[in-house]
Formats: C-alpha cells, sequence, structure tokens
C-alpha cells in the first residue's frame, strides 16, 4: 500500500499513465513515462557510489538537523522543459527534499542556496554540466548530470511496475517537499520548507477554486524556481491529470500565436494560461507592434464563444487596470487576480465564476482563514477601509525557514490558541473584497512579479571599490510594478555598465538596478539609517 502522498500525487499519475503529461520543444511525454523516468533516476541518484555517502551521511548542523534530520536536500539545475518534471519526482521518490535552482542565476547564488540548504547532490542537465561541475568542487558535494536519453526507460519493460511499486520506506506527509527560496526583510533569501502536506493544500486549493480537469492543458511560461510556475501551473497541471506545455524561452509573438491559433477541438489548444503583469504587457506590445491582419488572427478566434481558454490568471505582482483593461479589449478575457507567497501558497482569489474586481485580490479560499490587523496594537481591524497588516493560516502555511529557527518564530504570532503567519502586506477590504497596499517594509520591492531585498542589492553594490554608499529603492513603473532603482555616492567614477557587469556577478538579473542616482550624501537618521521615503521624495521619485 503507498503512503498517502503517494496515493495522490503519483497514483493519480499511474491512473493517468496513458494521458500526455508533459509536452516541450523535444517532444510528448504521458505520466507512464514520467513515473518510469523518474523511478530511473531516482535508483541512479541513489546508486552512484559518488552519492551514496552524502545521501546517507548527515554534514548538517544542529539546527538543521533539528529541522529535518532524517532527510536530505537535492539541488537540480535543469530549464523548464520535461527533465525538470522528472528531476523534481526523481527527488520525491528517494523522500529528498527538491531544491529547484534558477538556469539563469549567477553561480554565486547558486552557491548560496546549495550551501544554505545543505544540499546532499547536484542533478543537473547537460547544458549545465560545466556550471554543475563547478558549483560541486566549489561546495564539496557529488553531482550528476543527467541524460534522459541514457536512463533508457525504453528499453525496460519492467519499469512501469518498478514505478508503481510500493516504497519501502515512504515518506509521511509531514516530510519536507520542497525549499523555495525567496527574499525577506533581511539581506539573504531564506529557504521557505514546504512539506507534502503543505504542497497537498495548495495544490487542492486551487484546483477546485479554479475548475482544474483532466481535459485542460495549459502554456507554461513561469520561473520553475518559485511557487507560481512550480505549484500553481505544474503541480496543479500533474494533480488534475491535466497536460502542461512547457515553454523554455519566452517569445510574446509565438505565446499570442499559440493562445489564439489552435483548433478548438483538439488536445493541443490552450485552456489555462498564468502569467505575471509584466508579461501581459510585453504580449500587449507585441499585439500592437503588430500588423493589422495578425491583430486580427489574434482577437477574434480569443472573443469567440467558442474559444477553449477559459481562464487566465494575473498574478505574483500587482496588476495595473491599464494593462487588464487592455487586456480586455484585445482578447475579451478578464484576468483573474489573485493572491500569494511563497509561504503559503495562494490564499486569496478572486472568482472563476462570478464578479472580478479590478485592483483586487479577491476573496480568501475556503482552506485558508486570513485577518488583518492594526500593524502597532496587533488588534483585529473588522470594518472596511481600514488597512492593516494580513495574517493569513491554513494547512497550506509552510512549515519553517530552513535553519532558521528565530526567523520562523519571528514570522508567525499566537492568537487565540492559533497561529498565525505575518505576511507584512498591508491589506483593506472594501464591499467584500481584498486589496492588497503594498509591503509594510520599503525594502521589499515587487518589480515583474518578484520580491527583490532591497538590502541584498545594496549589499552587492557595496562589494564595487567604486561605490562608497548606496540606498535601493522601489519606484513606480507602469509595466514592471516597480523598478529597482539605486541611489549610491561614489568613490571615483562609474559607470552604469560597470555596475551592471558587476552586479550580475553576484546577484540574478531581475535584482539588478535599472535605474542609477548618484548623490553626494545620502540622509541618515541619528541612528544611521537611511529614511527611504524620504529619499524617495527628495529624488523627486515619490
Amino acid at each position: 500500500m503507498l503512503s498517502r502522498r503517494f496515493s495522490t500525487l503519483f497514483s493519480r499519475a499511474v491512473k493517468a499513465k496513458d494521458r500526455v503529461a508533459v509536452v516541450d520543444p523535444h517532444g510528448s511525454y504521458t505520466y507512464g513515462s514520467l513515473l518510469q523516468d523518474s523511478q530511473l533516476l531516482s535508483k541512479r541518484i541513489q546508486a552512484s557510489p559518488s552519492v551514496v555517502g552524502a545521501l546517507q551521511g548527515s554534514t548538517a548542523s544542529k539546527d538543521h538537523q533539528n529541522s529535518r534530520q532524517h532527510q536530505k536536500s537535492v539541488a537540480f539545475l535543469f530549464p523548464r522543459e520535461y527533465s525538470y518534471v522528472v528531476a523534481q519526482w526523481a527527488t520525491w521518490r528517494t523522500n529528498g527534499i527538491a531544491v529547484p535552482l534558477c538556469d539563469t542565476h549567477p553561480q554565486a547564488e547558486l552557491d548560496y542556496i546549495v550551501k544554505d540548504s545543505r544540499a546532499s547532490v547536484l542533478v543537473a542537465h547537460p547544458r549545465f554540466a560545466d556550471l554543475a561541475a563547478r558549483i560541486s568542487a566549489d561546495n564539496g558535494i557529488p553531482s550528476i548530470v543527467v541524460d534522459l536519453s541514457s536512463l533508457g526507460s525504453h528499453q525496460e519493460p519492467a519499469a512501469a511496475a518498478a514505478a508503481a511499486a510500493p516504497l519501502e520506506t515512504p515518506p509521511a506527509l509531514s516530510d519536507g517537499a520542497m525549499i523555495v527560496y525567496t527574499s525577506g526583510t533581511t539581506g539573504r533569501p531564506k529557504g521557505v520548507l514546504t512539506a507534502h502536506s503543505n504542497l497537498e493544500a495548495q495544490i487542492t486549493a486551487l484546483v477546485t477554486a479554479w475548475g482544474w480537469t483532466a481535459g485542460d492543458r495549459i502554456l507554461h511560461v513561469l520561473p520553475l524556481h518559485h511557487v507560481h510556475g512550480i505549484m500553481a501551473v505544474l503541480l496543479c497541471a500533474l494533480w488534475s491529470g491535466a497536460t502542461c506545455e512547457m515553454v523554455p524561452k519566452f517569445d510574446a509573438a509565438a505565446v499570442l500565436h499559440a493562445l489564439s491559433s489552435r483548433d478548438p477541438a483538439s488536445r493541443d489548444a490552450i485552456t489555462l494560461f498564468m502569467a505575471v503583469p509584466t508579461i501581459y504587457s510585453l504580449l500587449i506590445k507585441a499585439y500592437e507592434e503588430a500588423p493589422a491582419e495578425v491583430q486580427r488572427a489574434i482577437s477574434m478566434p480569443l472573443k469567440l464563444p467558442s474559444s477553449p481558454l477559459r481562464l487566465m490568471v494575473s498574478g505574483s505582482a500587482s496588476l495595473p487596470p491599464s494593462v487588464a483593461g487592455r487586456w480586455q479589449e484585445i482578447t475579451g478575457h478578464r484576468l483573474l487576480e489573485r493572491y500569494g507567497m511563497t509561504e503559503f501558497g495562494m490564499a486569496i482569489s478572486n472568482p472563476l465564476n462570478g464578479e472580478r474586481r479590478l485592483a483586487s485580490v479577491g476573496t480568501p479560499l475556503p482552506s485558508y482563514e486570513v485577518l488583518i490587523v492594526n500593524e502597532v496594537t496587533r488588534e483585529p481591524i473588522t470594518g472596511e477601509n481600514v488597512a492593516g497588516e494580513l495574517l493569513v493560516r491554513g494547512p497550506g502555511v509552510f512549515t519553517e525557514y530552513y535553519g532558521r529557527r528565530q526567523a520562523t518564530l519571528d514570522s508567525f504570532e499566537e492568537r487565540n490558541g492559533k497561529r498565525w503567519f505575518k505576511t507584512g502586506d498591508v491589506c483593506l477590504v472594501r464591499n467584500g473584497y481584498f486589496h492588497i497596499q503594498g509591503r509594510m517594509s520599503v525594502d521589499i520591492i515587487k518589480t515583474a512579479g518578484h520580491k527583490i531585498s532591497a538590502l541584498e542589492v545594496e549589499q552587492a553594490l557595496l562589494e564595487h571599490p567604486a561605490i562608497a554608499e548606496a540606498a535601493v529603492v522601489g519606484t513606480e513603473d507602469s509595466v514592471f510594478g516597480q523598478r529597482v532603482t539605486a541611489v549610491i555616492v561614489e568613490r571615483r567614477g562609474v559607470t552604469p555598465t560597470e555596475i551592471r557587469e558587476h552586479c550580475l556577478r553576484h546577484i540574478s538579473k531581475e535584482k539588478i538596478p535599472t535605474a542609477l542616482h548618484v548623490v553626494k550624501a545620502i540622509p541618515k537618521n541619528a541612528m544611521g539609517k537611511v529614511n527611504k521615503k524620504t529619499l524617495l521624495k527628495d529624488l523627486g521619485l515619490a
């Protein structure tokens, strides 16, 4: 008998074994193939002589051992294609904690995640063989480069039976499933540990709320190191027995074509699409730059009642009304906006059927409880149009910040025997719908669907010898939501190109400042801290 965890996601795949699970530029792959390939990769990981000791031995610090002493973290580096899913499922088959790495991040950032997650092994796509070798050498862990064609699933008739066989030591629902990194109010990203039970609750909440079925097909254009792309798109599709079509590289014209040009009666027709506001802005731009006949070929099919595209979702950042309005003019679809975080998946959503209000994230999902409290007194706010900090609780809320006991304790508060997660977001209720007003901390910047720690960017800037002081702020931007803006004091002259090249060696691309202001001094208070709201006003950016 499989454990309850495997009787959900994995046994669902067994029942759907002949259906297409994943499509990428290399081909189509059934749920049966996914089960076989992930089982074979799991065996390879566990059998590799260089890995056996790492998986069995314990090198974790006391803090990490207390967190999850019987499990090992498995970091994996793959592009947005079928092989990523195989690596993810293979990790779970070893009862490992999956640590997805971003294939566009610089090595310094990948090294940090590998070290912080206490990864025991790195599994990588052949495209990243050289990078994997450097990470492996620098962090003292084994690495396995996986060519899916060498797994041999088609040459092993017993693979299907082995894939569905019971595990000797099935993982418990309380075991860790993933560590996904997100920037917080401290300078460095924290690893959000999600248990299998949390992940199951997150998935089922969305599958129910958004009406997922086995007949759905979603076009996947989002990063696979964030919960938006991992859970809301990929795992919701696989849980439902649907098809996930993965696009390795975003191309606006190609996406518009895929959404609008396919035969509505075919299995290739896209029924769902999810993206961040920046992507919708880029799609609008591509549409407006296209010839009139191409515009008609896009708009007309999408506006027809027979269009198979039943739902389009926007999230990870605030949706500008201008973008939502223009998208509806082009496609006839009103985007569904929702609210979530790495720490709990999605907790609030506009309805699948019913009124979707602009500038609102909707109402709480059934499996979540939410509460708005005064930021100072911590008293609950029960009326409307009064802003306060949003608190969230429910089965989807994460287990802990990996290896950070105090940070975990600080992020929750007890109220009447219940444990509430403090989101740090300011929220109010208006006519029964929730409206997110922004972050309590000015040091969190939301840009193009990413949450950026201003402190982390400042640390990277200050490593440049020509920069004496640095302050990073978010400034309003109609396309990106906010723009990462740096204010610096120079030791000597430095060009924006030099700063960008320097930052690329330390932080990922989306964190690099796109606006730069050079000043003679950055004002500070008596405690030596910068008042960034005042700084924005002084620069005329507020």
